[in-house]
């Protein structure tokens, strides 16, 4: 969550002279002049991409896969890999440098609360900014799990094989044992049942361990290694399939000037949500904010698409002004501005 900086200082004018009216300019004023400085932000477009690295390590027993198991295909060469799993886009808010605005302080006005983030981006005027509830920050711990040990449920006839090939047999027999006692358990034919279904289900648990762990002497094993990359776009026209990042099988996630990787396109489409002049050429007057435009952005691997959606992009919008009158009268305007576009949220008139 940003941080929020409260500023008590005389922004908006609620004075009882006519001659003391709200002044806002363009950039950031210096010399004699007070007030505050306030920025709206330009949409980023951050596209959060989950990977996953892969390690193979071939089981002991690989060559005799297909033989004993029928297990097609088992490598029996260590290999690493990885795999784009998904992705999610969303348009963030950071600030626009040009779009800085100054709010002059003038002598006898009434100082209200405006409250900034800590880039600078307005957030509220009168009025406390609450975030949105329920939105609770998550944290992720790690579960440690125990490595099984295949060699644990060995017999002595197969730890006593004269030969690697011998002991692949007698595994695989073992194998083809455990699933027959769980398909017997399974079908209430064991010869020693469990008491209840709480017995039985660990029972079942443990069958299926062992089943695991000496299937993956053959099989191998997959060590996952689960990662997260974040791309950042801030767009000032539309795009039409421009490569945002690439991606190896081999290497992984690259940048989009690297030709060892598949490029990933991104098209982003202006919906023309907002109506603009083609000329509008408007003077400072009053408190600026953004009427963001939306966009449609769509990602593609080749011709697999990977996410489309919409999402506003100020960009794509155009500025207002709030009408200076409104804070010059006695009673109290409240605004409360979106942080990541800079839209109007609400405003409202306190008597």
């Amino acid at each position: 969550m940003k941080q929020v900086i409260r500023i008590w200082a005389g922004l908006m004018l609620c004075t009882a002279t006519a001659s003391a009216q709200t002044e806002v300019t363009a950039g950031v004023m210096r010399g004699k002049d007070y007030g505050v400085t306030y920025t709206l932000p330009k949409s980023e477009i951050r596209i959060e991409v989950k990977v996953n690295k892969v390690t193979y390590t071939p089981g002991e027993f690989s060559r005799y896969a297909d033989r004993y198991l029928r297990l097609n295909h088992v490598s029996g060469e260590p290999e690493e890999y990885w795999e784009l799993k998904g992705m999610t886009v969303q348009s963030a808010g950071v600030p626009d440098s040009e779009k800085t605005y100054f709010v002059k302080l003038k002598d006898k006005t009434v100082a209200p609360l405006m409250e900034l983030t800590k880039e600078g981006i307005i957030k509220s005027i009168n009025m406390p900014y609450s975030s949105p509830s329920g939105t609770a920050a998550s944290s992720s711990i790690p579960v440690s799990t125990r490595k099984v040990n295949p060699k644990d449920f060995l017999t002595e006839e197969i730890l006593m094989a004269n030969s690697t090939a011998k002991m692949a047999e007698l595994i695989s027999k073992e194998i083809y044992n455990i699933r027959e006692s769980r398909n017997a358990l399974m079908r209430g034919q064991a010869d020693y049942m469990p008491a209840d279904g709480e017995q039985m289900k660990l029972m079942l648990a443990n069958l299926e361990e062992q089943e695991r762990a000496m299937t993956e002497m053959f099989s191998g094993t997959y060590q996952i290694e689960e990662r997260t990359f974040v791309i950042r776009v801030v767009p000032d026209r539309e795009y039409d399939e421009e490569v945002a990042f690439r991606f190896s099988r081999k290497l992984g996630l690259l940048g989009k000037e690297d030709l060892a990787g598949e490029p990933i396109y991104m098209t982003l489409k202006d919906l023309n949500a907002v109506d603009i002049p083609e000329e509008d050429k408007k003077k400072v007057s009053g408190v600026a904010y953004n009427v963001p435009g939306r966009a449609r952005v769509t990602i593609k691997q080749g011709t697999q698409p990977l996410y489309s959606g919409e999402m506003p992009i100020t960009q794509f919008g155009t500025t207002e002004y709030l009408a200076p009158a409104l804070f010059n009268k006695k009673s109290t305007v409240k605004v409360l501005f979106n942080p990541e576009t800079g839209g109007l949220i609400k405003v409202d008139r306190e008597e």
